[in-house]
């Protein structure tokens, strides 16, 4: 049973909500959950203390039991300092495509 710390979204449409929920990863999104560990409100101002609000002991006992948090509630354990997330990088991804540096390339010869 592989184990993940995700968000399950409640509220209406426009005006989300969400749990963070302990669940199987064959579970739906929103459908059946283990145990849930507190609330993401995004509609709050990010400096607000009602934003994100979980039990760190309750997450801290299943990140030892093995559960995987998906990325935005890595987020926010990182945040709370129970996880060390890396930042993610791929400077190959920003570099110019191939007709780009072509284009870049007759630029630059053009006004030499």
């Amino acid at each position: 049973m592989s184990l993940k710390i995700r968000l399950a979204r409640g509220g209406a449409k426009k005006r989300p909500h969400y749990s963070i929920v302990v669940a199987d990863s064959r579970y739906p999104r929103d459908g059946r959950f283990i145990e849930k560990l507190g609330t993401f409100d995004p509609m709050k101002p990010k400096d607000s203390a009602e934003r994100v609000k979980f039990d760190a002991e309750k997450a801290k006992d299943w990140l030892t039991k093995g559960a995987q948090p998906t990325d935005r509630v890595a987020r926010f354990l990182d945040a709370a300092g129970l996880l060390k997330r890396e930042a993610r990088n791929n400077p190959e991804k920003s570099k110019p495509k191939k007709k780009a540096q072509e284009r870049a390339a007759a630029a630059a010869a053009a006004a030499e």
